[in-house]
């Protein structure tokens, strides 16, 4: 399995998110694409951040205090991210994700975002192989 690479199972297209995005737009977004989280990026592809469900339910709260539903993505987005690089191998990711939790995590490569691995993309990863090796 140490052959498997995050690069290979990484997803390239994602939804992402400039800093200054209005947060109502990226909660558009987010059920629109039925997305749980997001990359925050700069003009030149660095990974600034990350916005999730429960960032955008921040705003909610907001809203319900002070009744006004605004801000941008800056306001409510976690830093620093925790990343993998796209070389890393899927035994080392999985070993990751049972330690830390996690669901996804961002793949970074000179820095500069270039994919997204999840949970479910080690499992097909994994699936893969045996099936290959049988």
């Amino acid at each position: 399995m140490k052959s498997l690479k995050v690069k290979d199972y990484m997803t390239r297209r994602l939804v992402t998110f400039s800093p200054k995005t209005n947060v109502v737009e990226a909660m558009d977004a987010f059920l629109k694409h039925s997305i749980s989280g997001a990359p925050v990026v700069d003009e030149e592809g660095k990974l600034l951040g990350l916005l999730s469900e429960v960032d955008l339910m921040r705003v909610i709260v907001q809203d319900s205090y002070y009744d006004e539903a605004a801000g941008i993505v800056a306001d409510y987005m976690r830093t620093p991210v925790d990343t993998v690089d796209p070389n890393m191998d899927i035994y080392t990711l999985a070993e990751k994700f049972i330690k830390e939790h996690r669901r996804r995590y961002p793949v970074v490569s000179n820095n500069r975002l270039v994919g997204q691995i999840s949970r479910r993309d080690v499992l097909r990863a994994t699936e893969a192989f045996l099936q290959h090796k049988a």
